[in-house]
């Protein structure tokens, strides 16, 4: 079982992403939880989802208090203790930032995937929603999904040019993320 928690703000589909990425999963035959947790809710806001995926089915959908994967959708958050709070040794995290060198550190993080998907979102959306680039980005880190579940799950959420732009987010998410092991 992979835990994941994604921490972001509100409107940048950081719950979106959990639940894309479970769908996908979902579509290869695995099984995957999707979970928030909201504070305020309110566009801005801290937000923090939990993804748990697996081989077997997941029945426990609590907070995940030991992450292997975090993923950071707002960059603002990437120094944040709260973020790197219980990564497991040889843990892995997923950036959202404009600034690809390496510039966070924490003990227990061995692999490190930074991605500027906002900019990618921008150019192919419209918007600075960065969650469809963040699940091809986090399916190339992680290993654990091929990309054509992660856009064949976008049909649940998405329609007509819409799905079409999503699809290319996720492709250039899944080819554009610059990987770093520590």
């Amino acid at each position: 079982m992979s835990d994941v928690r994604f921490h972001g703000r509100g409107g940048q589909g950081v719950v979106t992403t959990s639940k894309i990425l479970a769908n996908a999963f979902a579509r290869t035959g695995q099984f995957g939880a999707s979970f928030p947790m909201f504070g305020f809710e309110r566009r801005g806001a801290p937000v923090t989802a939990f993804g748990r995926f697996s081989d077997k089915p997941v029945r426990e959908k609590k907070q995940i208090y030991t992450p292997e994967i975090l993923v950071v959708l707002d960059p603002s958050q990437r120094k944040s203790e709260a973020v790197f709070q219980g990564l497991v040794p040889g843990g892995m995290l997923l950036l959202n930032d404009s600034d690809n060198t390496i510039n966070v550190s924490h003990e227990n993080l061995k692999k490190l995937g930074i991605i500027d998907a906002n900019k990618i979102a921008l150019e192919e959306i419209g918007l600075p929603i960065p969650n469809t680039v963040i699940v091809g980005a986090f399916a190339k880190m992680s290993g654990l999904l091929e990309i054509a579940p992660c856009c064949d799950a976008l049909q649940d959420y998405f329609s007509g040019k819409k799905l079409s732009a999503n699809i290319v987010c996720v492709k250039r998410g899944f080819e554009e993320v610059e990987l770093f092991d520590l």
